[in-house]
């Protein structure tokens, strides 16, 4: 019979986990360092049920919302996006000549909330060699225009009409005499119209010179509308009343001029008006002519001016017969619309009553 060992006796050096553990229980692991709790913890937060890990990925793989990723995302795609739209800048600006990144927007991305899609076009346009477009700065605005490359660019395209005395828009960007506020309200104008679906940005024409008995007759515009028939724009923000009653009476010339050419047994001989504008069974009017009132310093009020012009315009012969103007002021026609009642038709026996575009008379 064997004795047992009294409590201080030690255990024997044959069996040292006789004491340390019953004889069921498994071996006890050696302490985790600081190190190794480090990772074991990052890797449970990478995997708790608020950021699961995507199948396919562990968790040392990069992740997706590190700060400054959404952004260089947004930032990618904003260039991507300048990329996509600069034929369109170019082809815009060489038709209206010079614009505002704000009215290029307005006119090529009217749903987006800022100008920075246009902002990387102009910048990739301007960092071709040669360059395409260029800018003038004034007053913490820049004022975009075509370069001669970017000019023949556009014209190689096959998108624009001729460009025979095509100008591209750099003395007017860099004028100081009111002739770059004059070109950007009629930019504004053209977004009235584009806006309103009246009239598609990429159907006007900038300063085309027409023949006439009376000298050459340059509008400042001519647009062609939804419904297939046409008009002509002019802008005024400082032209004195002589002036302007001269010019629209270069426009009665233009639409009195006589017929031109031979003709033959199948169609008589046309006056330029009717080749151009009058359709090919002559089935549309005269174009009417649209006078638009722009703000300008030291100046009337538009509306002012307006009223004015229609006590001096309405005396010229073929105005309420053979020709149609109208007038409205550029701050009535970009908040209501080019197809709301804007419209004042000159003549006697309209007074001021507003009429929309579809509505005004037809030239006899």
């Amino acid at each position: 019979m064997t004795t047992a060992p009294t409590p201080n006796t030690p255990p024997h050096p044959a069996y040292p986990a006789a004491t340390a553990s019953p004889a069921g229980s498994p071996a006890a692991s050696p302490a985790p360092s600081p190190a190794a709790v480090g990772r074991r913890l990052s890797v449970v937060a990478d995997q708790t049920p608020d950021s699961p890990t995507p199948a396919g990925c562990n968790s040392s793989s990069p992740r997706t919302d590190v700060p400054g990723e959404a952004s260089r995302a947004r930032k990618t795609a904003a260039a991507k996006a300048g990329a996509d739209i600069r034929g369109e800048v170019l082809l815009t600006l060489a038709q209206l000549r010079l614009a505002t990144p704000r009215q290029l927007k307005a006119l090529l991305l009217p749903h987006q909330q800022g100008t920075d899609h246009v902002r990387r076009a102009l910048r990739n346009l301007l960092d071709e060699s040669p360059a395409l477009v260029g800018r003038t700065h004034r007053a913490q605005q820049s004022y975009w225009y075509c370069t001669p490359a970017g000019l023949a660019e556009a014209a190689a395209s096959g998108e624009l009409a001729s460009t025979a005395g095509r100008t591209t828009g750099k003395r007017i960007a860099a004028s100081k005499t009111g002739l770059r506020e004059h070109g950007l309200a009629l930019v504004d104008t053209v977004v009235a119209f584009h806006q309103s679906e009246v009239a598609d940005h990429a159907d006007w024409r900038v300063e085309v010179a027409h023949p006439t008995a009376a000298g050459t007759l340059v509008p400042d515009g001519v647009v062609l509308l939804a419904d297939g028939a046409s008009a002509f724009v002019e802008i005024d923000r400082t032209m004195s009343y002589a002036r302007l009653v001269a010019k629209l009476e270069r426009y009665d010339a233009y639409r009195n001029a006589p017929a031109s050419g031979r003709g033959n047994a199948a169609r008589a001989p046309r006056s330029h008006w009717q080749e151009t504008y009058a359709g090919p069974s002559l089935e549309r009017p005269f174009p009417p002519v649209l006078f638009v009132f722009a703000p300008a310093p030291r100046r009337a009020a538009p509306t002012t001016r307006e009223a004015a012009f229609h006590e001096r315009a309405r005396r010229v012969g073929s105005v309420n017969y053979r020709l149609t103007v109208a007038t409205t002021t550029l701050p009535l026609l970009t908040h209501d619309g080019a197809d709301a009642p804007v419209w004042r038709v000159v003549g006697n026996g309209h007074g001021e009553e507003r009429r929309a575009l579809a509505a005004l008379p037809k030239a006899r």
